[in-house]
């Protein structure tokens, strides 16, 4: 059975306390050596004995690179011993799933698992999407501990490639408690009685100055919008970009809400009746359908036409909804209008469809005198310029009687709606003091001759819940060890580089080296090498103009400069069928690097976008440098470097030249951290290094992608390729490589056998 469901939540926040007493709401600021505890209630959902699902109310604390859970909080029963914990490893992965409804209440739930045996997996769920999120940052903070940690010499290493090495089916050893102290506990929620977020409750509860929603991305857009009409104190605006416009323009509102970002979408999503009924002129009555998966679901609703029009009948509609968050916090949501077999017409209404519309919400940074968020809302949506509801020669009055004015209004009775319930953006933060002196834990605090098993395997879905009672000792010998950490990620792979304060591409190459020839005529791929951008099913290679990246006073001004032309050249495209994810692309008898003309390459980058599909998809890129490779330069510590750093450093950004605006808007226009988002393997060898991006591995690049599938013969995208620089020296950015896909077709794609 189940665990009984407590009462709905208050709206829950991460807040950590530095030692001057000073507050943030990111984990991203802190400074390296600091170590921190996180803690908080969540729901472990698990596979019972009887094949059924079931979720129990659990304690989760994260104490550097170690988990615990416990069935009641520790800090009020000292005594309570955990039921599970492991460390988490070098191999482990957070995935957010999405939105699942549990006991008919909705839930935001994350899978953990190992990259290596998928298998091995469990699910925890949170109240809130900025829970989930909070959760998916303490995860990655111990997962950098851990690659510290391994990065070391010494005993300290071997005993952690022991903990890796176990065997995640076997025995969970008894492990001593690792009870030191740390500089900052941070707590994830208020407790058992806030956990669940039922949305029937949720309207009970009590920086940037681009407010027109240009210059966030990372690509040069070609939209042009002018501010045609203000609505309630809404701006509404229109993409003016192109005058011979056919049957329908792209309108947008804009509004600024004194919220976070995670409220804002929580209300937008929410289905209640009763919280729609005070803010949404239209979808006021709406059902869910069916939930596909955790990101993408088909709503039923209806509308009152006398509230809207001179008629008077009743009408329905049916829409699907996908919804995903980037990296930056932005969360994006797409309704499409689509036809369910679930969901028929109903006599006494007219099916009609409602318009294709995104929404957009982005969190602004506030002034340092501020304690509240803010985010910027925008709605943009497709509206047909001819018919009885003209955009531009109507009248106003016409205009406010029209769908379309439903919808842009929705923005202007979100805003007020959140004005008026204050209790929707109060913090719950709970933030606890160390008990102990400052210090932190290291794998030492172990048993001797004992290892830890894995966090993921002790999360796994097979135990019932009669074997959880696990005993446990206390080290009465902590051990004051602290762990110097300049910074995470340098500390992984060395010493930061230093360089001049100009960006110089020639110290990034071996420059004692006479520069190859490379002639694209030597190299064939299976798709053709387009004649100019106005080509078809082909690739051509860009300049950095329609990109954005970090110039070299980026972390002192968040300025962004124009991207320049590549380091590297573009000298092949393979475009493959296969029927499963095909990886290691780079040691097949017809991969490029095989052939005597590869062999003789100095350097060959070879980036494998395997795309989950019926069949699946293989594009792989091959990118050439004339020299080899600098090994003191940054891209010599990312070429030969570990996984981690690859995977913190290695950025994708999409552009969508030319294609249906909804596209656009999914595939959006910030850059994205590959290893952040999905699963990325590399292989490096002899004068290649090969990066196979899964992007199956991830619910959210799965629906994306399956949405680009469906319009990609009339796509023309752009990829930029590069590695982020986070520090002074490593600035400004630069290009690796690019590529303009135009208009591929999925027939053409050559059968590989594998």
């Amino acid at each position: 059975m189940a665990s009984p469901l407590p009462p709905s939540p208050a709206s829950l926040h991460l807040k950590k306390v530095s030692s001057e007493g000073a507050s943030s709401e990111s984990l991203g600021s802190e400074s390296p050596g600091e170590e921190f505890e996180f803690s908080g209630w969540v729901y472990h959902i698990r596979i019972s004995s009887l094949g059924h699902e079931a979720c129990h109310l659990r304690f989760l604390r994260i104490r550097g690179k170690y988990v615990e859970m416990f069935k009641r909080d520790p800090s009020q029963d000292p005594g309570n011993n955990p039921i599970r914990r492991g460390i988490v490893g070098r191999t482990l992965m957070v995935e957010e799933f999405g939105r699942r409804k549990l006991n008919d209440v909705d839930f935001y739930v994350l899978r953990i698992f190992n990259r290596l045996d998928q298998t091995k997996k469990g699910e925890i769920a949170c109240s809130s999407v900025g829970d989930a999120h909070k959760w998916m940052e303490a995860f990655d903070h111990a997962k950098q501990l851990a690659e510290y940690d391994l990065s070391r010499s010494g005993s300290s290493r071997n005993k952690l490639n022991m903990e890796n090495e176990i065997d995640l089916e076997g025995h969970r050893p008894r492990v001593r408690r690792y009870a030191h102290g740390f500089k900052k506990l941070i707590r994830i929620g208020r407790g058992p009685e806030s956990l669940l977020h039922q949305s029937t409750n949720l309207a009970n509860k009590g920086g940037s100055t681009d407010f027109g929603g240009n210059g966030s991305g990372d690509v040069i857009e070609a939209h042009e919008w002018k501010c045609v009409r203000t609505v309630n104190g809404i701006r509404i605006f229109e993409d003016v970009s192109d005058p011979k416009n056919g049957k329908a323009v792209i309108v947008k509102a804009v509004a600024v809400l004194e919220a976070s970002a995670d409220t804002a979408f929580e209300v937008i999503t929410n289905l209640d009746r009763r919280q729609r009924y005070e803010w949404d002129t239209l979808m006021d009555d709406l059902k869910l359908v069916e939930s596909l998966d955790g990101h993408f679901d088909v709503i039923y609703g209806k509308h009152d036409s006398r509230y809207l029009g001179r008629c008077q009948s009743k009408k329905d509609f049916v829409f699907s909804r996908q919804w995903f968050r980037g990296q930056d916090g932005t969360y994006t949501i797409l309704h499409f209008p689509t036809v369910d077999k679930k969901c028929p017409p109903k006599p006494g209404y007219r099916r009609i469809k409602i318009n294709p519309s995104t929404w957009e919400i982005r969190s602004l940074k506030t002034k340092a005198t501020s304690n509240g968020a803010r985010c910027l809302v925008t709605q943009m949506l497709e509206m047909k310029t001819v018919g009885r509801f003209k955009w531009r020669s109507n009248p106003y009055s016409s205009f406010e009687k029209s769908i379309s004015y439903a919808l842009l209004s929705q923005v202007a009775g979100l805003k007020e709606y959140i004005g008026a319930n204050p209790g929707l953006t109060s913090a719950s933060a709970t933030v606890v003091s160390s008990k102990y002196s400052d210090g932190n834990l290291s794998s030492g605090e172990y048993a001797d001759d004992e290892v830890a098993d894995q966090f993921y395997d002790a999360m796994s879905t097979d135990s019932s819940s009669s074997d959880e009672d696990v005993e446990d000792e206390v080290d009465k010998d902590r051990k004051d060890i602290k762990i110097k950490l300049r910074n995470v990620s340098w500390a992984i792979a060395g010493l930061a580089l230093r360089r001049n304060s100009a960006k110089d591409l020639g110290t990034e190459l071996d420059l004692n080296v006479s520069p190859a020839i490379l002639d694209p005529s030597q190299y064939h791929g299976t798709m053709r090498q387009g004649k100019d951008d106005n080509d078809y099913n082909s690739w051509t290679s860009p300049n950095g103009a329609g990109f954005m990246i970090r110039g070299k006073t980026y972390l002192k001004d968040n300025a962004k400069v124009m991207g320049g032309d590549p380091l590297f050249k573009l000298i092949s495209v393979d475009w493959f069928k296969v029927e499963k994810p095909f990886s290691r692309v780079a040691l097949h008898s017809s991969s490029l690097v095989q052939s005597e003309a590869g062999k003789k390459l100095p350097f060959v980058l070879i980036v494998n976008l395997e795309v989950p599909a019926k069949p699946n998809y293989s594009l792989v890129l091959y990118y050439a440098a004339d020299r080899p490779i600098n090994k003191n330069s940054l891209l010599g510590k990312f070429v030969d470097g570990n996984d981690l750093f690859r995977d913190s450093r290695l950025k994708l950004i999409p552009r969508i030249v030319e294609g249906y605006w909804m596209v656009k808007r999914a595939v959006g226009t910030k850059a994205c951290l590959l290893g952040k988002a999905v699963t990325c393997e590399y292989l490096r060898k002899d004068n290649f290094l090969e990066i196979d991006v899964d992007i199956g591995s991830s619910s959210v690049a799965r629906s994306v992608i399956g949405l680009v599938l469906g319009y990609v013969t009339s796509l023309v995208v752009d990829l930029a390729i590069l590695i982020e620089g986070k520090e002074e020296a490593e600035l400004p950015e630069y290009l690796l490589g690019t590529v303009r896909l135009n208009r591929v077709r999925l027939d053409t794609a050559q059968a590989l056998d594998i």
